[in-house]
Formats: C-alpha cells, sequence, structure tokens
C-alpha cells in the first residue's frame, strides 16, 4: 500500500499547490479519495511533493484502480474514473463562482484567467489531449485561415462501444450543455464531470452559465448558455444577449451557431454561444464593399472580404445595433432570389438564417452577420451551401460558428491519412488500389500535376493543400459566390433590406 499511499499524497499536494485544496480541508479530501479507491488504510508519507505532474499521478492511481477491479482498463472507464478521483479535490460551486466574481471586480481579465486556470489545473480541460491536437496556418486570398486535426476527443474502444448501445437510455441530464452536469458522475455513454464548474451569469435578465470547453479548439474557447433546457433561436434577443456578453467581457468575442439543421451546430435544443479570447481570421478580414443602411446612417457597415457572405456593422450604441440586426435578419428569413438561388422556403421548410459574432472593437461594439442557407438538391442533398462531395474526403461535416470564422476542425483520420497519402505519393503507388486513400486520389493527381512533390517537400504541401481545400469548403458554404454574378446578388439583397420600413 505505500506507493498507493505516495500517489494519493502526491495528488493531495497537486490540490494545495493549484489552490483547489485548502490546508483545512486536506484530510477532508484524502477521505474523499480512499472511499474512491476503496482503501481503509492510510498511511501518509513523511515526504511533501512539489511540481507533481497530474498525468502520471493520475496514471499511478489508475493502475491501482484496475488492479483491484474498481476499473476496467479502457479509455472510457480511465476517464470516469480519474474524474471521479478529480471530484474530490475540486472545490463545490458556491466557492468557485464567489471567486470568479471577486477576481471580476478587479478586472474581466483576472476572472477568465482564474477561471481558465482552474478548469486546466481540476483535469476538466485535459491539458495532455489538447497538446496533441495539429494546427497549422495556411495562406488564402482571405487572409491566414487556421487549420486543425483534432485529437483531443478520445476515440472510445470497442467494448466501450458495446457496452454504452446496451446501457439504459436516460434523460438526465437532458444534454451535454445543461446546468445539471455540473458534478455529475457520468456513465459509459456520458462524460463525467464530477471536475466541472459553471460561473453564473445574468444575461438579459435571465439565469446563464459561463463555462469552457473541454476540447479548446481555440485560446480560452468557452461556453455560454442558458441555464434552461431551451432551443436555439436567432432572433432580436439572440443579438441582446451577444452584445450583453462582450460588454460584461469585453475582451472576449462570442458568437452563436445558426438555428437550422446543416448551418447550425451539433447542439440546437439548448440556447449557447460559443467565445474567448482569439482573434480569428475573418475577424482580421477587412471590409471591401461600404454599406450604407436608410435610417441607421451612424452605423458603419460593410461586406466583409470573406469567403462566405458576410455584413459587417459597428456603433457606439449595442441597441442599435440590434435594431439593425435584426432588421436585416427579418428581411433575409423572407428573401427569396431565384436567380440567386436563394430561396427563403420550399414546401414550409424555412432555409434563411444568420450566424453572427459579436465582439468590441476598441470603443466600439461589432457584429459580423454571416447569411446562411440550407436548402438540399438532389445534386447536393447534405446541402446546397455545404461542402460539396469533390470535398468530402477533407470535410464533410456542418460547416458551424468555429469554421465559419476561418478555424477547420478536422476529423482525426486525417492525421494518418495524410501521412500515409505522402508517402504513396512520394513512392508513386497507385492510390486508387488503397482502401482508404482511395477517396484522396484525385486530389492527389491533381497537386502532382501542378507540383514538384519529393520526400523533402511533400508534407509542407500536403497541409498548404489542405488549408486551400478548407478555403473552397468556406466558399461552398457562402450563399453568394465571389464573382461578379455574386457581388451584384448580393447587394440585391441589400437594396431590398433598404426597402423596408
Amino acid at each position: 500500500m505505500s506507493d498507493i499511499n505516495k500517489s494519493i499524497k502526491k495528488l493531495i499536494c497537486y490540490g494545495i499547490e493549484k489552490g483547489l485544496i485548502d490546508p483545512l480541508d486536506v484530510t477532508y479530501c484524502t477521505n474523499r479519495v480512499l472511499e474512491v479507491l476503496g482503501a481503509d488504510d492510510y498511511e501518509e508519507p513523511s515526504e511533501s511533493f512539489e511540481n507533481v505532474q497530474l498525468d502520471e499521478t493520475l496514471d499511478e492511481l489508475l493502475g491501482y484502480a484496475v488492479e483491484k477491479g474498481l476499473c476496467e482498463d479502457s479509455i472510457v472507464y480511465r476517464d470516469l474514473f480519474d474524474t471521479k478521483l478529480m471530484g474530490c479535490i475540486t472545490p463545490p460551486p458556491s466557492v468557485v463562482a464567489k471567486e470568479i466574481w471577486g477576481d471580476y471586480k478587479n478586472s474581466p481579465e483576472r476572472a477568465t484567467d482564474s477561471f481558465y486556470k482552474f478548469s486546466c489545473d481540476t483535469n476538466y480541460i485535459r491539458r495532455g489531449r489538447i497538446a496533441r491536437d495539429v494546427r497549422w496556418k495556411t495562406d488564402t486570398e482571405y487572409g491566414e485561415l487556421d487549420i486543425t486535426i483534432n485529437l483531443s476527443k478520445p476515440e472510445k474502444d470497442p467494448k466501450a462501444i458495446a457496452a454504452a448501445k446496451n446501457a439504459k437510455q436516460s434523460g438526465y441530464p437532458k444534454c451535454m450543455l445543461c446546468r445539471e452536469c455540473e458534478g455529475y458522475a457520468g456513465r459509459v455513454n456520458y462524460p463525467a464531470r464530477q471536475n466541472h464548474r459553471i460561473a453564473p451569469i445574468t444575461i438579459c435578465g435571465e439565469d446563464w452559465g459561463f463555462q469552457y470547453s473541454p476540447y479548446v479548439y481555440y485560446n480560452e474557447h468557452c461556453i455560454v448558455f442558458n441555464k434552461k433546457h431551451t432551443p436555439m433561436v436567432i432572433d432580436k434577443s439572440a443579438f441582446e444577449k451577444l452584445l450583453e456578453i462582450v460588454g460584461v467581457l469585453p475582451h472576449y468575442f462570442v458568437g452563436s451557431n445558426a438555428d437550422l439543421p446543416i448551418v447550425g451546430g451539433s447542439i440546437l435544443a439548448h440556447e449557447h454561444f460559443q467565445g474567448g479570447r482569439y482573434v480569428f481570421p475573418m475577424e482580421r478580414a477587412e471590409v471591401e464593399t461600404p454599406l450604407v443602411f436608410r435610417g441607421y446612417e451612424d452605423i458603419e457597415a460593410g461586406i466583409v472580404k470573406w469567403a462566405m457572405s458576410v455584413i459587417r456593422i459597428k456603433g457606439k450604441d449595442p441597441a442599435r445595433l440590434t435594431e439593425l440586426a435584426d432588421k436585416i435578419l427579418r428581411s433575409w428569413r423572407v428573401y427569396t432570389d431565384e436567380q440567386a438561388f436563394i430561396y427563403a422556403e420550399t414546401e414550409g421548410e424555412p432555409h434563411n438564417t444568420i450566424t453572427p459574432i459579436a465582439r468590441r472593437r476598441g470603443g466600439d461594439y461589432e457584429l459580423d452577420l454571416v447569411l446562411r442557407n440550407n436548402i438540399t438538391t438532389a445534386e447536393h442533398p447534405l446541402g446546397v451551401y455545404h461542402p460539396h462531395a469533390e470535398l468530402h474526403h477533407i470535410k464533410k461535416e456542418n460547416i458551424g460558428l468555429i469554421e465559419v470564422m476561418g478555424l477547420a476542425v478536422l476529423p482525426s483520420r486525417l492525421k494518418q491519412e495524410l501521412e500515409q497519402l505522402a508517402e504513396a505519393m512520394v513512392s508513386g503507388r497507385d492510390i486508387r488500389k488503397d482502401e482508404v486513400l482511395s477517396k484522396h486520389a484525385d486530389w492527389a493527381e491533381d497537386i502532382l500535376a501542378r507540383r514538384s512533390v519529393n520526400k523533402e517537400n511533400v508534407r509542407d504541401i500536403l497541409r498548404e493543400e489542405t488549408g486551400r481545400v478548407f478555403a473552397t469548403v468556406l466558399e461552398h458554404a457562402g450563399v453568394y459566390k465571389r464573382d461578379d454574378d455574386g457581388r451584384r446578388a448580393f447587394i440585391r439583397f441589400i437594396d431590398a433590406v433598404n426597402d423596408i420600413d
């Protein structure tokens, strides 16, 4: 038991070192850990531990748990178990909330800095896994785009998949964003959240929550969500909420996924926004066509030089921005332009919506309104304004808020596939005969026809070409194409907005 005693004390020392455990709570927290480990005996080691490596310590404790039959040796079960251990040293929600808002009185930056660090220190954000993500930038006509291959979500093993399939279905919590996730023990088909804490925040007079995403697609990736399980809706109140949030957290951007399938996010059943401290490529993009909206001459407006169709409005009064954004949204909801293949609805199904993003720029408030349409056809059954079939070898999934702003979240399969493709392209192997790589064959042949590829440069070339595919993905998602016909059609919509009183 001596080795496990050392591991237990290391976890407690880690908690003290990170400010998770008050010295008065050491015995209490130690007993909580012993309870989880099913241990009746404990002799505290005499040595103290500093600069404790959390992943290493948890692995030691997990090894003990597996040996004693407390935990199956599978990533899903290990995650459930080590989160239970971290819950033993995570302060209760009331203590965390008091500290966050105490820090906020000093500055909003101090509040988010400390809460983000806390979310990492509790292992709710697993730093080691985030570090595995593959990231690079690609120059395009829209500026540098951010490309990521996401590896931080654990892959379930077959045994866990089978167990999840046979597990009893539960409606608690209702979804991954519900407040009931805070402290939840989890199950084989639902992640444990004993180490998860939510900061309470009031938005437009309603109770909301502020938390960080455990997968951190970009710096300080946060989620702001309605504490009621209520569906996503893009309307005037959504603009009011977004602008109020960046008033409370002026160093963060915040945006919303659209509220329709195909062009929306993965969770449409629960109202939420995503934000963070990160400058996305779209934010860096300049206005290329200035606009004037009648009755809103005090609002600076324009079409952004971007792969998708973006109207940017900026001003000092958030109420005025909200009014104009609402007018644009209401106009877009009912707008049809058959010449441009824009249909507000077909057979009673609505198609037009907006992906909005709010930020502060100096003393001004700024909204980017990205026009979206989710119409499908026989030729494009997944969506006309969605990555077309020839791009699915790289990106088939919906284009949500994060991608709209210029950060590609690509599937984990690409890490291995691009490496294998690089070897095949250099060796001259027949890619079309490879079961895994054949989907990339047309793309690879096109690259080889245009570029001089060798062992030294092939990986850099593939990264660059992947970034260019993502730029095309965004162009496909844009409702107005970046040619003369598309520009004229875009202006027809702006004229339609100005024609409305």
